[in-house]
């Protein structure tokens, strides 16, 4: 008896390896996260992200309108997540953990893709992605720093009133500037320097 065609079709590799649902969708994820960090956000097409997702272009569209959805949608779901911050003992130390890996979070495939992203979108696509920045990269991280300054603060190697919010914008600004504008890609004595020269200072009790 001969092989009926559609038995012979499911057991062809092009239908054994075929993605569909979640599967797919992460891929055509991370593929929009690849296409950023070489094309950037200007050369990034839907074409181009199907062509690294191993798919076609109608699989891209039915899930995402339009390049804008699809990028905000692969940058949340690949941010790095920022939970608690470590307790080594003080807070210079706890600075320096913090900052490692607020660096490895800038310097991930995601991290990589939101600076590209900010840095080639106009002003309309900025607004589509103000919200998840804020979310997604501005909360968490100075949740963990006031989490820092405030244990600091409760074992006296802080002093008190160093809770308002421009404290905690002093190292996201610094690194954000560091790695636009200077190409720094802020090695570990970077970060130590950061927190010896500017940090402690500005956070160490006056003295009596």
């Amino acid at each position: 008896m001969g092989t009926s065609r559609t038995a012979t079709a499911a057991r062809s590799p092009e239908a054994a390896t075929r993605r569909r649902g979640p599967v797919l969708e992460q891929a055509i994820l991370e593929a929009a996260l690849d296409q950023l960090g070489v094309v950037g956000w200007k050369g990034l097409t839907m074409e181009g992200v199907a062509a690294g997702a191993q798919t076609g272009k109608a699989a891209v569209y039915r899930r995402w309108p339009s390049k804008i959805d699809l990028v905000v949608d692969a940058l949340r779901a690949g941010l790095p997540t920022l939970d608690a911050a470590a307790d080594l003992g003080s807070v210079r130390e706890d600075l320096f953990q913090l900052c490692q890996r607020v660096r490895e979070a800038m310097f991930s495939k995601p991290g990589i893709a939101l600076r590209t992203v900010l840095h080639e979108c106009d002003n309309v696509a900025a607004e589509r992605f103000h919200g998840l920045i804020v979310s997604g990269v501005i909360e968490p991280s100075t949740r963990l720093f006031r989490e820092v300054v405030r244990r600091g603060i409760r074992r006296g190697d802080v002093r008190a009133d160093a809770l308002g919010d421009l404290v905690f914008d002093v190292i996201p600004a610094m690194m954000m500037y560091r790695t636009k504008v200077c190409a720094s890609e802020w090695s570990d004595a970077d970060i130590a320097e950061m927190i010896d020269q500017v940090m402690v200072p500005l956070l160490r009790p006056g003295k009596p």
